[in-house]
């Protein structure tokens, strides 16, 4: 008797935890598409990065936000099956976060498509939240076995998007260098993924070897605002080269101008 309860709560909180993550993705899509449909809200010179950034930097950040998931799939994989020790509600909420963004992107039709958002259903953090069933901890493998299928999916969109708009691959190598830089200093200096990625991005950027901050929260703000300023300081380096040069063909330009006139006079 104690069995068919279980397995009939099973079912019932595994059918909670489905309704709960589709009213997540319909509410999260009716607010993306009413702040995208918005012209006073998409006008605004700072939500249009060909403002402040060149187009070919705009390219490449649209390069990085494939690999980024990329590296989000394979850190959440980790904490998954690995006790790294931390903020389990951090973990908890960045599980949640990542299968939101990933659902928002797959059309409800098709067999195939409706199996992966069953499959990105984070059972493991919702039942956490809600009713720790014992049970329900069985799928969170099969929750983080598509991520695997999507590891693969972004890679070759970041491949197609590449070669599609006929960018440089040298992105890739640099994202190569960081990651194995990461998987090699977990187990070398006995750290959690979310601090390897810290150590690894502060020494690439020449900002020592240290972790900043001290929670989840805080080393992924540090994480974010370090590779914001390793972009930043290459656009302006850029911008600073590109007005020399400017500034030096335009006075030969000017010479060349002027010997012409001589030339007329002459």
């Amino acid at each position: 008797m104690n069995i068919i309860v279980e397995i009939l709560f099973f079912i019932i909180a595994l059918l909670v935890y489905i309704g709960i993550f589709a009213v997540m993705i319909k509410v999260v899509k009716y607010v993306y598409d009413k702040i995208t449909s918005n012209p006073r809200i998409m006008s605004h010179e700072f939500l249009n990065p060909k403002n402040y950034l060149p187009d070919e930097e705009v390219s490449t950040l649209n390069q990085v936000f494939y690999l980024v998931m990329i590296v989000c799939f394979i850190v959440n994989i980790l904490y998954s099956f690995v006790s790294w020790g931390g903020d389990t509600n951090n973990l908890v909420l960045f599980d949640i976060v990542i299968s939101l963004l990933v659902a928002m992107n797959i059309d409800w039709e098709g067999r195939k498509n409706k199996l992966l958002l069953l499959l990105l259903v984070p059972v493991g953090s919702l039942n956490y939240i809600l009713f720790s069933n014992d049970w329900i901890f069985i799928l969170e493998f099969f929750h983080q076995m598509v991520f695997i299928y999507f590891i693969k999916f972004y890679f070759d969109k970041f491949m197609e998007y590449t070669q599609t708009n006929s960018l440089g691959i040298t992105i890739t190598l640099l994202f190569s260098i960081v990651f194995i830089s990461f998987l090699i200093t977990m187990p070398v200096e006995n750290v959690s993924p979310l601090n390897s990625l810290a150590m690894v991005s502060n020494a690439f950027t020449s900002n020592g070897y240290a972790i900043l901050g001290q929670s989840s929260f805080g080393k992924l703000n540090a994480i974010v605002l370090v590779w914001a300023g390793f972009i930043l300081s290459g656009v302006g380096t850029a911008t600073l080269t590109v007005a020399i040069i400017k500034r030096h063909l335009n006075s030969r330009f000017d010479d060349l101008e002027e010997k012409i006139k001589k030339n007329k006079k002459n």
